[in-house]
């Protein structure tokens, strides 16, 4: 009872994460536009069709290469491009075709916006058009900065103070900040919160995956750090939800940011975990959190903090001692990930493995308003897609084995990329289905990436790089918003660069050795052995160790990994 409201308390703050990370696809919307003019309308044409008001025009220009013809007050017949305006010098009557003398001139009266969708954007609040166009591109791939150093610094910090003061401070932070974004007087500040706002989402989503997995148990290990994914996609479903009902961008970020306002109330109440507390020495506080666990799940007789610590010690005495002398005489660094071929191409494909897996996430993610339709219904689809994929990946992983599920699903999404490039632009509801199967067949590769990884290296390199691993998937998330840009150059260019990098890392997967049911290895020259010789490797059994004493130690002596989306 105690770990699963911890549980559920933790991982329900992961749904402000996904509404954070993928805010800005309706907050940073580019309606259509054209320059504005000095005066007032009286009359617009838009080649056979006249009205009364720009409102009116908007449905029917489809095409940004078409002007706008509008008639002022004063009898001036402007020309409306997006960035341009010109100015009819001879012309009583209003007419769509003109052949005569024209004045251009620059948006020196600002532009004007379609606003029938969304009524008020960042993009129209600061006129991030034309020769600013730059900044608005800027908005998302600024954010996933913050992502990648918050993840680092509160990573760091958790490991120094404690898990538990890290999530007040970041889940405070991420609501703080959100509604500060609201109230920004310019782009440039507008950035800045954004990006602090990143730094404290990304360091809680890293925390809270180590704290809830500090608390749950063996059995429910894998399943429940899976899932702490089910929710940040729960904060993607949110996001098309108040984008739909919400069409102001500074109401739509304070109604995303009070989404998960009950945790901010009540994490206070969230304990440190034992793990933290006796890897700190700090024994009677490690001793109260056990004892307030055992009660809430009516155990008697809660266990003893100082058996354990003495069973620990007498266990791991030698262990530590030779772990002493290996540290006193090699340091481990980024280099041992390259210490010979096998190695070396390990890491390579591991690292291409967390690029491509989140950039197909954020490529599929980001582009779903974009593919016609409903825009809403999209993202929520793309979002509640992710919900059965961790269920599939789970059970696959432990039935197929990691490399066999990995490989499949990665080369599913390479192809699923090329198909949505031979379905007709008329086809909707076909080209969503296959987007939503694409973000399915990625989202099992890049949930499973995590625990692979941590298997296929040994004990003294095995947090570099899931580390490493975990920086090359932030890369990843940074290039996924240029990589949606190159849509302006070609349509399916997205699809083509993560179907190519799908299906690259498929077939260096081939190369990897199956971790499934193989004891962890402790050496660099274990783990070349089981990529040289898988047989032998699945024939070997863990290190001797007898008794219940391991079974307790486990508990205490785990190795915890921080992953982060």
């Amino acid at each position: 009872r105690f770990q699963a409201c911890v549980y559920f308390a933790s991982v329900f703050q992961a749904m402000s994460c996904g509404i954070h990370y993928l805010a800005s696809v309706f907050m940073a919307v580019t309606p259509n536009f054209v320059c504005g003019f000095p005066g007032n309308v009286s009359s617009v044409l838009f080649h056979n069709f006249s009205a009364s008001s720009l409102q009116d025009i908007w449905t029917l220009w489809t095409s940004t290469d078409n002007y706008i013809v509008v008639q002022l007050e004063n009898g001036d017949i402007w020309e409306l491009n997006q960035c341009s305006r010109s100015k009819r010098e001879v012309g009583l009557d209003l007419a769509y075709e003109y052949q005569g003398d024209k004045s251009v001139f620059p948006c020196s009266d600002g532009f004007l916006y379609d606003d029938t969708k969304w009524k008020s954007t960042v993009v129209t609040q600061w006129d991030l058009v034309c020769d600013r166009e730059w900044l608005a591109k800027l908005i998302q791939p600024t954010f996933m900065l913050g992502v990648l150093i918050g993840a680092v610094i509160f990573g760091d910090i958790a490991d120094r103070l404690g898990r538990q003061r890290v999530i007040w401070f970041t889940s405070a932070g991420q609501f703080v900040f959100g509604i500060a974004v609201a109230f920004t007087f310019d782009y440039y500040s507008f950035v800045i919160v954004r990006f602090l706002l990143a730094m404290v989402s990304s360091g809680y989503l890293v925390v809270a995956f180590v704290y809830v997995t500090e608390f749950v148990g063996i059995k429910a290990r894998t399943w429940a750090s899976m899932h702490v994914h089910a929710f940040f996609a729960m904060g993607i479903m949110i996001v098309a939800l108040v984008g739909f009902l919400v069409r102001t961008w500074w109401v739509y970020q304070i109604f995303l940011s009070i989404a998960t306002i009950p945790f901010v109330l009540c994490c206070w109440k969230l304990p440190e975990t034992p793990f933290w507390l006796l890897s700190e020495e700090r024994y009677e506080d490690a001793q109260k959190v056990i004892n307030t666990m055992a009660r809430w799940n009516k155990i008697n007789t809660p266990c003893k903090v100082s058996e354990l610590c003495s069973v620990q010690q007498d266990d791991l005495v030698s262990d530590r001692t030779c772990e002493k002398d290996t540290s006193s005489t090699k340091k481990h660094n980024i280099l041992d990930l390259f210490c010979n071929w096998q190695i070396a191409r390990r890491t390579i494909t591991v690292w291409l493995i967390w690029f491509t897996g989140s950039l197909g996430y954020y490529v599929f993610s980001l582009s779903s308003v974009s593919l016609g339709g409903n825009e809403y219904l999209n993202l929520f689809l793309i979002g509640a897609v992710e919900l059965p994929c961790y269920i599939i990946a789970c059970v696959a992983m432990d039935k197929l084995g990691r490399r066999n599920t990995l490989i499949p699903f990665l080369i599913l999404s390479a192809l699923i990329c090329v198909l949505i490039m031979f379905i007709p632009q008329d086809f909707n509801i076909l080209i969503i289905l296959a987007n939503m199967a694409g973000k399915f067949s990625i989202g099992v590769a890049f949930g499973l990436i995590y625990l692979y990884t941590a298997e296929l290296y040994p004990t003294i390199v095995r947090s570099l790089a899931v580390g490493s691993g975990s920086m090359m998937c932030r890369v990843g998330s940074v290039v996924a918003p240029f990589c949606v840009y190159l849509r302006s150059v070609w349509i399916f260019m997205p699809l083509l660069l993560v179907g190519i990098m799908a299906l690259l890392s498929g077939i260096l997967t081939i190369m990897l050795p199956e971790t499934l049911g193989k004891p962890l290895t402790n050496t660099l020259e274990e783990a070349t052995e089981m990529g040289r010789n898988k047989k032998s490797c699945s024939e070997k059994t863990p290190p001797a160790h007898s008794g219940a004493a391991p079974e307790k130690i486990e508990m205490f002596g785990q190795e915890t990994i921080s992953t982060e989306k």
